[in-house]
């Protein structure tokens, strides 16, 4: 007999939106309740998906073109759902990923200009199109998200944190409009604030999972 599938959460959300806080978090309360936990991230997760990290956060010469930027992320999250989400998953694992497919959709479909048919398309042909059981979008006002990553990085922002201010507008714009148009999809959390407090609210996102899997 199989073991029951895990569940599959992504938090998601612009640059000091506080996803690595928040997926740190919730896999502790997870573990606490008896859960095997996996926690990841994207670009990353697998050996192959952080050499191409590498080549996304320190871009060579004078960097990516949007295409080229999106079949990166495309090949990375191919390698990473191939060898650690779908693995975990089958094992009855949860999953945890700080960003997944709804970036791509957010930053290079979004405010990249390259349109959400493209993003999706790459993600159907390399991923498989598999989906979240949840994405937790972490939303705060422009002001203190930009003081959470000043704070953070200084001046020393990788090649995408660093994009000018309108970039980073149109990628909360763009992320706003997805969880609109897909609310099954995205729980929408006030990231400002204390983090416990953030991390009350997404327990209570996640109680309808939480029940469904006995968690």
């Amino acid at each position: 007999m199989s073991p029951p599938r895990g569940a599959f959460i992504a938090f998601e959300g612009g640059e000091g939106a506080g996803k690595s806080t928040q997926a740190r978090l919730l896999a502790e309360a997870l573990r606490s309740r008896g859960l095997t936990v996996v926690t990841t991230r994207e670009p990353g997760g697998t050996p192959g998906a952080e050499a191409i990290r590498s080549l996304l956060l320190a871009p060579p010469g004078e960097g990516w073109t949007p295409e080229a930027e999106a079949l990166l992320f495309a090949a990375a999250r191919a390698d990473h759902v191939a060898h650690l989400i779908r693995p975990a998953l089958a094992r009855g694992e949860w999953v945890i990923c700080d960003r997944f497919v709804d970036s791509s959709r957010a930053y290079q479909g979004g405010a990249g200009g390259l349109g959400d048919e493209a993003i999706l398309a790459l993600h159907g042909f390399g991923s498989g199109g598999i989906r979240p059981d949840m994405v937790i979008l972490l939303e705060g006002d422009e002001g203190s998200l930009a003081a959470r990553l000043a704070a953070r990085d200084g001046s020393a922002s990788d090649a995408i944190g660093g994009r000018p201010a309108a970039y980073h507008r149109a990628v909360a714009a763009a992320f706003a409009a997805l969880a609109e148009g897909e609310p099954q999809a995205f729980a929408q959390i006030e990231a400002i604030g204390d983090p416990q407090i953030v991390h009350a609210r997404v327990l209570e996102a996640l109680a309808p999972i939480l029940d469904r899997t006995g968690a």
